[in-house]
């Protein structure tokens, strides 16, 4: 199933942010930004995920053309710069949502986007999302409220960790 992440913009004195403009960003392979390239960029406003595509292709076209390159070549090595670009649209749009300010709030498994919003609404609505990061661009989830031991019991850690007082 996919996995989304939802992020929403910095607000301003009440700490909540407006729910219609939160995003959801699906993980994993997105063809139309492999199909179109800097298109799907520039319609998502990836600004600077646009100009560093351009340039990489330039780049690629112009070097192609100085070696003895055939036609086959440049073809695979244009459609390998498109499939790398399909598996990193999101990782570059979530890039590019941290460094405007915003931030992850939760990650939603789901069959669909519409099924993910209700889920992730669902939970927030409940109060039991709180913000995944504390900084926009980390995207470390807070650390376990409760952790449990090899004796199933609170407040140890589970793991190969020597016991406080006890020889290794």
């Amino acid at each position: 199933m996919p996995v989304y992440t939802v992020h929403a913009p910095l607000s301003g004195r009440d700490g909540n942010a407006a729910a219609d403009r939160f995003v959801f960003v699906r993980d994993g392979f997105h063809l139309w930004a492999a199909v179109f390239g800097v298109l799907w960029f520039v319609v998502h406003r990836l600004w600077l995920a646009s100009i560093a595509w351009l340039v990489v292709m330039t780049l690629a076209g112009v070097g192609m053309a100085m070696l003895p390159v055939s036609n086959e070549v440049r073809t695979l090595v244009l459609a390998l710069f498109a499939v790398l670009i399909g598996f990193e649209a999101a990782s570059l749009w979530r890039w590019t949502l941290s460094r405007g300010h915003w931030r992850q709030l939760d990650v939603v498994v789901a069959r669909n986007r519409h099924d993910a919003e209700h889920r992730f609404f669902e939970r927030w609505t409940a109060g039991r999302v709180a913000a995944a990061d504390s900084r926009p661009g980390d995207r470390a989830g807070a650390a376990p409220s409760k952790t449990f031991g090899p004796n199933g019991g609170a407040g140890e850690i589970m793991g190969l960790f020597p016991q406080p007082g006890s020889s290794r």
